[in-house]
């Protein structure tokens, strides 16, 4: 099997949609599996910086509400930190987009990063 065989059949089984896996043959025959970036983001949020994040909301149709993000200087881990009443209030945005933002964006973030943090 090709190596762009073995990552497409890896790509199209993983369970978790924001990490992408590569492997390599080793000279040995197995396998060396490493962590790739996705969208130019690493997996974790936690490891986002101020841009990462700016693109992740940019990247799920809100360009003008990502710059509240980077006006704000919100990275990951500050974005792992964020409360309803943070998203609401302190980033001074709509609230319909505000309220999507946290519901659908920043809440599933969260809940994925402490699944992931606490095997």
């Amino acid at each position: 099997m090709t190596r762009a065989a073995v990552v497409a059949e890896v790509k199209e089984t993983s369970v978790l949609p924001m990490l992408a896996v590569d492997m390599e043959n080793k000279e040995n025959g197995s396998l060396d599996v490493k962590n790739s970036v996705e969208n130019g983001r690493p997996p974790d949020p936690a490891d986002w910086a101020v841009i990462d994040v700016v693109n992740y909301f940019r990247t799920a149709g809100f360009e003008e509400q990502a710059n509240a993000f980077q006006e704000q200087e919100i990275d990951g881990k500050s974005l792992l930190l964020m409360t309803r009443n943070d998203v609401l209030t302190g980033l001074s945005l709509k609230l319909g987009p505000a309220l999507k933002i946290y519901e659908y964006h920043v809440k599933p973030l969260q809940t994925q990063h402490l699944k992931n943090n606490s095997l």
